[in-house]
């Protein structure tokens, strides 16, 4: 089972990427985030048509999650109580074939002198008293998405520079440890431990992909249970070489399940 995560960065200006990517490497599910559009915009037609059931929840212009499956989608939630009542569209969870996946965009943090920083330490200790209460760790939970955070020194191009920026804090990291702690597995590293992986090129530094001067901030983290099955993990990073694309570039895990 090939389970992968994609922040499109606007789901409308992205879906000629989508849709050939869906069409080479045909995931069993694909998760977005930044869809950036409101339910009654989102291009289900377009996906139902090439075999994929779309469940989605979003907002006009900014964040957005969405998860597109090969499979039935036995139970849907939104947010942290269900129902994603002011919280904007940041989480969906999705129960595949026997597993639980929990689509997440986690916000951005803004800078480490913000409420917004804040708000992102803040929706971190949510997510994790989340997880307590509703999971087991011997659950086959998949936790995936854009957490905007890179863990560690490898995950960035240059850690010594970038560290206590945004995205790679001290406090990020003690927060996203945290929630790591409560059982799960960095799926990608299982496999790819060395340096050099990125997910994420910022579109305002030039040529930062030939140059390497990229993030690791898109994961996908599983319960030991469900890491016990993974064969493979990779990131694919040809459709952030193609025409108009995100400046992310999707992360695939495979399953023998």
């Amino acid at each position: 089972m090939m389970i992968a995560t994609y922040n499109a960065n606007s789901i409308r200006a992205r879906m000629p990427v989508i849709m050939k990517w869906l069409s080479d490497r045909r995931p069993d599910v694909l998760c977005l985030q930044e869809t950036k559009v409101t339910d009654d915009e989102f291009p289900a037609p377009e996906i139902e048509a090439v075999g994929y059931r779309p469940v989605f929840r979003g907002e006009k212009s900014y964040n957005g999650v969405a998860i597109l499956s090969r499979h039935e989608i036995e139970q849907v939630s939104f947010g942290f109580d269900g129902r994603g009542l002011d919280e904007g569209a940041r989480i969906l969870t999705a129960r595949i074939r026997g597993i639980e996946i929990v689509n997440t965009y986690v916000p951005q943090g803004t800078a480490p002198d913000s409420d917004r920083f804040q708000y992102k330490l803040d929706w971190f200790q949510r997510l994790l008293d989340h997880f307590s209460a509703r999971y087991k760790t011997s659950d086959r939970l998949i936790w995936i998405g854009d957490f905007n955070v890179a863990p560690e020194p490898i995950d960035v191009h240059d850690p010594k520079r970038l560290l206590g920026h945004v995205g790679y804090h001290p406090d990020e990291h003690r927060a996203l440890a945290a929630v790591k702690a409560w059982g799960f597995v960095d799926i990608f590293r299982m496999h790819r431990p060395e340096p050099g992986h990125y997910t994420f090129w910022d579109y305002r530094v030039r040529d930062s992909v030939a140059r390497g001067l990229g993030w690791r901030v898109d994961h996908i983290w599983g319960t030991e249970t469900l890491a016990a099955l993974s064969t493979d993990s990779w990131i694919d990073r040809e459709p952030r070489l193609w025409q108009k694309p995100s400046d992310h570039t999707p992360v695939i895990a495979e399953f023998s399940i």
